[in-house]
């Protein structure tokens, strides 16, 4: 039996120590390759890796993991921890080095202190942030171990192999960053990018993997952390860092009821006929076509189910640009159950219906003023000149644009005469033709 198998037929024993059968975990690894954008025919390829990963690292010298929590709700651990089995105890509490998580770990206080800053200076560890980072009050809003926040993700960024940015709180800020931010929200690769510019983080930044949606989706998690921790390599990102097998297609692209949208089938209210058959929710704000992400491919809960197949308009919530915090999904796509989205003028918000109703008005009141003014100054007399002869057609009538004024009014006085002798000869013929016929 040669290396290879024998590290597979070590690693599938200790699947089964835990429950696990081999016929579940290769299921597992097909979800990875669709989540991971990868063909089926990779599923033995993905299954060798873990396993050579894994076994071949059996002496204790997995690359560690430091799972920072910061401002959230801790929605991205909860989904992780209910991912799609093998689950997260198996594949990455266990078979990898979780170091430092405060939601997850059993430790607390000094100890669990102690294992981050004895990670951190071992380096070459993945630094997963759940949550936003809050720079107000100068980084006093948020303290963990009454150490800053801020300060704490420049620690665990000097020496980190990478960054996993989990959820949109910690790609932008997210729900925290939402208009009027008072505690100074932002997302961690902005905030590192600052500090580097200002000298207040000296080390180099390292990768940044961006994993947005609120929150964010457990097969995302599992499989970004299998390809960089157990694989070894990163996945192909796009232009705002994020995976590009998962965030590169809009939801409406994979929609089930794409083809409602294709035929004008759409649902205009809750419980009504059309929202029975299925039809398309796009005027009820769903943000689908707008939204970038493989949710109708992934979905949810162990792949039951996903936000438009559950009978809800997508919100959007992978909407995000971690180079700028704020004017993010929250607040560019509320109120999620209507189709217009918010737009800002000076870092005010404003619905487009507002700003159409306020336009009207202003038209309408001028229109009301310029009436009034009209009125005072006596232009809406019948016969009064709404505007005087320019002082350069009065000089220049030959080369007026149209006719000046004094001819205007001769041509009046001249066609009166000429009216009235066309009427007289008009009467004088008929007259002629009278008497002939009488003759």
């Amino acid at each position: 039996m040669t290396t290879k198998e024998t590290c597979i037929e070590s690693f599938d024993a200790v699947l089964e120590e835990r429950g696990v059968s081999r016929r579940r975990f290769l299921q597992f690894c097909g979800a990875l390759a669709v989540t991971l954008g990868l063909s089926e025919a990779m599923v033995p390829s993905i299954h060798e890796a873990l396993a050579e990963s894994v076994i071949g690292k059996a002496d204790g010298n997995l690359m560690p993991v430091i799972w920072l929590e910061l401002a959230s709700c801790t929605g991205c651990t909860e989904s992780l921890a209910s991912a799609e089995t093998p689950d997260v105890a198996t594949i990455v509490l266990e078979l990898l080095s979780l170091n430092y998580a405060e939601t997850l770990s059993a430790g607390a206080g000094f100890s669990l202190e102690e294992a981050k800053e004895q990670t951190i200076e071992h380096g070459g560890y993945i630094v997963v942030v759940e949550g936003a980072l809050m720079e107000g009050w100068n980084g006093n809003a948020l303290k963990i171990a009454n150490e800053k926040a801020v300060d704490i993700v420049r620690h665990c960024a000097s020496n980190a192999a990478a960054i996993v940015c989990a959820g949109s709180c910690s790609v932008d800020g997210g729900w925290q960053a939402a208009v009027p931010n008072p505690g100074g929200a932002t997302g961690i690769q902005a905030f590192l990018e600052r500090s580097k510019a200002d000298g207040s983080f000296t080390h180099d930044i390292p990768p940044i993997i961006n994993i947005p949606s609120c929150p964010s989706n457990p097969e995302h998690i599992i499989a970004v952390l299998v390809d960089v921790l157990l694989i070894g390599r990163f996945p192909d990102l796009n232009q705002y860092g994020m995976p590009s097998a998962m965030f590169d297609q809009y939801v409406h692209d994979n929609c089930p009821r794409r083809g409602h949208f294709e035929n004008g089938e759409f649902v205009y209210q809750f419980g009504s006929v059309e929202e029975a058959k299925g039809f398309c929710l796009y005027p009820m704000g769903c943000k689908g076509p707008q939204t970038k992400n493989n949710c109708p491919i992934v979905r949810w809960n162990r792949r039951v189910s996903w936000c438009v197949e559950a009978g809800a308009p997508c919100a959007g919530c992978a909407t995000a640009n971690p180079l700028k915090s704020g004017r993010n999904w929250v607040d560019t796509n509320a109120p999620f159950l209507k189709r217009f989205r918010s737009i800002t003028i000076a870092d005010i918000p404003f619905q487009p219906m507002v700003i159409g109703w306020g336009v009207t008005g202003v038209v309408a009141a001028l229109i009301v003023i310029h009436g009034i003014g009209m009125k005072a100054t006596g232009r809406t007399k019948g016969g009064a000149d709404f505007e005087a002869e320019r002082k350069w057609d009065k000089k220049h009538p030959d080369k007026a644009l149209g006719p000046s004024v004094k001819a205007l009014e001769a041509s009046k006085k001249n066609a009166k005469p000429k009216a009235k002798a066309e009427k007289v000869e008009a009467e004088v013929a008929s007259e002629e033709t009278q008497e002939g016929g009488d003759e």
